[in-house]
């Protein structure tokens, strides 16, 4: 089992450094108030070089997200938090759109749902799976904190945003004059739209008018900015004793997937094969 943090050939040493972890207070008191606490934005990137699709899978409102380089002669894409029960459906869009997939990759272990990531991978052998090394989780690569993830010549940036589960990421599209605009950022279940799971706050770090896509939404919701969550997030919008107090007294139920999903997304998502061939 490979455990490697280099993504492309040849890599060079990265030059992200992990943001600082910082507190609310400071970034709402620079935020100004937009005029819609519920604005629209396109599910789409400004930039030519950047296939962006948002996938939806019902049973358990995850999203699913498509990104490719359309201006790579490959066309090299990925997925973002893949599910089992739509695979046929993604694999079938990235034929038809002329992509070829080399990652399949999750923001953590999932607990309500089975990762698509092993099945992708038995359908489509080329593609190699991404979590991060603090999951603990089979996967045929694994990322840490200022990694960069390169598809063609646009690059994720992994951010580490444990509390959901340790070993949580966000995945931040590239810093550049040749990324995507605006930037985007795929949070898993660490922050939700007006919503969160129990998460530190880096990703306040990142510029106002980040597009944020969640693995979940549960009102229909399919976007936010940073801005806007910083201002209107109901656990967010706190401060830190409330968000403690808040978090500690949602009561949740016990998640219905989570003994069939933590074992199986432990494993990739296949249950039934040898670590070795993961």
């Amino acid at each position: 089992m490979l455990q490697s943090r280099f993504l492309r050939i040849p890599l060079s040493p990265t030059t992200l450094s992990p943001p600082k972890p910082t507190t609310l207070l400071p970034l709402l008191s620079l935020a100004r108030k937009p005029r819609s606490q519920m604005s629209s934005y396109a599910t789409s990137s400004e930039s030519p070089k950047l296939l962006f699709r948002q996938l939806f899978e019902k049973e358990s409102s995850t999203y699913t997200y498509l990104l490719a380089d359309v201006s790579h002669p490959e066309k090299p894409a990925l997925l973002v938090d893949p599910v089992d029960k739509t695979v046929d459906r993604d694999l079938s869009l990235i034929k038809d759109l002329g992509l070829k997939l080399i990652y399949a990759i999750n923001t953590h272990v999932h607990a309500d749902h089975v990762t698509g990531t092993g099945l992708i991978k038995t359908k489509s052998p080329g593609v190699k799976s991404i979590i991060s090394k603090a999951s603990n989780a089979k996967a045929d690569r694994f990322v840490e904190a200022g990694d960069k993830i390169w598809f063609g010549d646009l690059f994720l940036e992994v951010r580490a945003t444990p509390g959901h589960t340790l070993g949580c990421v966000t995945y931040v599209t590239g810093d550049g004059p040749d990324q995507a605009r605006p930037r985007m950022a795929f949070t898993g279940d660490a922050l939700l739209i007006r919503a969160c799971g129990r998460t530190d706050f880096q990703i306040f770090t990142l510029p106002k008018d980040t597009l944020l896509y969640p693995a979940h939404d549960y009102k229909g919701f399919t976007v936010t900015t940073v801005g806007e969550e910083i201002l209107y997030n109901p656990r967010l919008a706190k401060d830190e004793e409330t968000f403690k107090n808040i978090m500690k007294n949602l009561n949740l139920a016990y998640p219905k997937m989570i003994d069939k999903a933590v074992p199986a997304n432990m494993v990739c998502g296949l249950q039934d094969v040898a670590p070795e061939a993961i």
